[in-house]
């Protein structure tokens, strides 16, 4: 065996499934089981066959259809446990049975009440049965962490000697500290004289927060196989997260100079997969896999990564399996982000333009925990115009309400000049803004048609109004965005205005041109 080659043990088909709220039929483990195996795990875990007939299922079905890792089956020691994952795993290509019983004083006493001779013995059968059944067995001193070290080495031993390959020890409660566990570790491995004889794995719980740190210790100090899942799912706090055991000992190689087998980029399919299937939500700032783990929001760092990405990251998107950096505009993004964001829409700005959309950026990201593309698109095309602009809509305040007649008032620059502000009464604020428009600027046109759409999701959605109006044979077109539904409808009036402004221009010139033509 390559001695700097860590083995990946996945329990998410057993231990991640003692999630309180988790549930997996057949189907779905198989599912999990098929996607581990393109994330080339090394081992999978896939059930506890005596525990029910739908485990024992299961437990066949991915011996007999998952191609790829080992896999295995867990049985306490008790013989009909052992019989029970034999029999679920006869003839699958490559097969583990993994038995298991308490060690510690608290366990010997407070659920087994046996002595540590009896369970010694009772282990060291259930390893010999277990090899009747197949060549690969392993071997659990459960609550390894508050066991007797003196007594846990006999164990080992002597299990060993029995036929186990791998010997596995559990921080079953999450008690250890990395410190004392990776002592822990270096204990048994020059402690112990056979047990260069087998591979020596951990398993590590999240009860105090330090699953993964325990975990990467003892690989530091010579374990060759660790137990995680994807996640960081499992009983009660959960345990190691494999996603970054993974890419901690990719990243950091340097220090751990270990490596595995797994596919890295495989890695955000199978969370998501597993997420899904067992209904449970990955939080956005989990390591590797949250929604947050490759995203800027800070200016200063989105930056900093669309300069040089590695100023602000340790390790590409790509290589879990992301397509890509996430620049998460926000008010506190810069104008690099926006431009870089709008470039990628298709939208190539002058200086002048990238400010003026900078400037409507900015209130439309006040108003919203994160802007997005449709807001930029929106913001685009509602400010970014090749229409002159002759009226300008600077302010706008309107009153509404039960047993309150609507009211609104607009202040409307003109030409980029004098301003002119009004109020207006009418059916709703809507109807009120837009007599107040109309009063300040003189114009008579009539809307027509009105409609409304929200262009993005969420209660703070931007709403885009697209408005008819015709002022005597003109009929033209208006639209307006904003978070603000009544802004929106401002804004689409006061477009609509400038845009008859633009083609009275064009009829003028039209008409003037066939007067001269005519002389």
């Amino acid at each position: 065996m390559d001695k700097d080659r860590v083995i990946i043990f996945d329990t998410t088909l057993r231990d991640a499934e003692q999630t309180p709220g988790a549930s997996l039929n057949v189907p779905d483990k198989l599912e999990i089981a098929h996607q581990l195996a393109r994330l080339k795990v090394d081992v999978i875990e896939a059930g506890f066959p005596i525990s029910s007939n739908e485990d024992f299922e299961a437990v066949h079905r991915i011996g007999q259809e998952v191609e790829g890792p080992v896999i295995c089956g867990l049985a306490r020691v008790v013989l009909k446990d052992i019989d029970r994952v034999g029999e679920a795993l006869a003839g699958a290509a490559r097969s583990r049975i993994h038995t298991f019983v308490g060690t510690s004083d608290i366990h010997l006493a407070g659920q087994l009440r046996k002595g540590k001779g009896e369970v010694l013995e009772m282990a060291v059968t259930a390893v010999k049965q277990a090899r009747a059944h197949c060549d690969d067995v392993e071997f659990s001193p459960m609550d390894a962490t508050r066991t007797d070290p003196v007594y846990l080495r006999e164990v080992v031993q002597a299990t060993i000697e029995a036929g186990a390959t791998t010997i596995n020890i559990p921080d079953t409660v999450g008690y250890a500290v990395p410190e004392e566990f990776g002592e822990l570790i270096r204990q048994l491995l020059e402690g112990v004289p056979n047990m260069a004889d087998a591979v020596l794995s951990v398993h590590c719980h999240d009860d105090l927060g330090m699953a993964v740190s325990n975990t990467l210790t003892a690989v530091k100090a010579g374990a060759r196989q660790v137990e995680c899942t994807l996640n960081a799912l499992g009983e009660r706090a959960g345990n190691a997260a494999l996603e970054e055991v993974v890419m901690s000992l990719t990243t950091r190689s340097d220090y751990f100079g270990v490596h595995t087998g797994v596919v890295s980029k495989e890695i955000i399919s199978t969370s998501r997969l597993v997420s899904r299937l067992m209904g449970i939500g990955v939080p956005p700032n989990k390591a590797i896999v949250g929604a947050n783990a490759f995203a800027h929001s800070s200016g200063i760092h989105q930056d900093g990564v669309l300069k040089e990405r590695n100023t602000f990251e340790i390790m590409s998107p790509q290589d879990v399996g992301l397509e890509k950096t996430s620049i998460v505009l926000t008010a506190r993004s810069g104008r690099h982000a926006l431009r870089h964001r709008l470039e990628e829409l298709g939208y190539r700005l002058s200086k002048e333009e990238l400010d003026k959309a900078y400037e409507r950026f900015l209130t439309v990201a006040d108003k919203k925990k994160e802007v997005f593309d449709e807001d930029l698109m929106a913001i685009i095309g509602d400010e970014i115009s090749n229409v002159p602009e002759k009226f300008q809509l600077e302010y706008l305040h309107t009153v509404s309400g039960t047993g309150t007649v609507p009211s609104a008032t607009v202040r409307i620059c003109i030409d980029g000049g004098k301003c002119v502000q009004e109020s207006a009464w009418g059916d709703g604020p809507v109807d009120a803004t837009y007599a107040a428009i109309s009063q300040a600027t003189g114009a008579a046109a009539k809307v027509d048609e009105y409609t409304i759409k929200a262009i993005t999701s969420g209660s703070q959605a931007m709403g885009e109004v697209t408005l008819r109006v015709s002022e005597g044979d003109l009929k033209i077109t208006g639209r307006g965005a904003s978070t603000d539904i009544i802004e929106a409808s401002g804004k689409a009036f006061v477009d609509a205005l400038n845009r008859l402004e633009v083609r009275r221009g064009r009829q003028l010139q039209q008409a003037q041109t066939r007067l001269t033509d005519t002389h």
